[in-house]
């Protein structure tokens, strides 16, 4: 009797739990063409405050270079659990970088902003190049950057 009971509040339990959705969201980062070398970029979440949550993606593979992503990296605290497999190589001028993966849709709707640091070999570095709210609204909507970035959107 005692293990039908078990057995009968772990399947309420699993029925009554509220389901975690996520869905693809395609990032597509076009930059200018500001004539130097390889940018490196790292994507990432924040929350309504402006504080650090998540790392989406980081485009260039030497991270002796990532403290020049100073807004990511502060956050991040650059633990490499945080990103890894979620980086490629960097991005060249005039180029659109284009990443498609998981989030969890707690993040959207939900007061989060999408962020962009860019930095350059021998250029400035760019905290903030992008910050735009993770709304419905903002889907397919293209946003300039302050830096490097000529346009930046998101769709699911």
């Amino acid at each position: 009797m005692k293990r039908l009971a078990t057995t009968l509040c772990l399947i309420a339990a699993t029925l009554l739990s509220s389901p975690s959705y996520a869905r693809d969201v395609t990032l597509t980062t076009q930059l200018k063409n500001y004539g130097g070398d390889g940018a490196y970029l790292a994507i990432y979440l924040t929350n309504a405050d402006g504080q650090y949550q998540k790392t989406l993606w980081v485009a260039g593979k030497k991270s002796k270079y990532y403290k020049h992503l100073s807004g990511w990296a502060r956050g991040s605290g650059q633990r490499k659990s945080e990103y890894d497999g979620l980086s490629g190589a960097s991005v060249t001028e005039g180029k659109t970088l284009t990443v498609t993966l998981d989030l969890p849709d707690t993040y959207i709707d939900a007061g989060f902003q999408l962020r962009v640091d860019t930095a350059v070999e021998d250029m400035r570095d760019n905290r903030n190049d992008v910050v735009v709210p993770l709304t419905s609204e903002g889907v397919g909507k293209s946003n300039a950057g302050r830096g490097y970035v000529k346009a930046f959107t998101y769709s699911f």
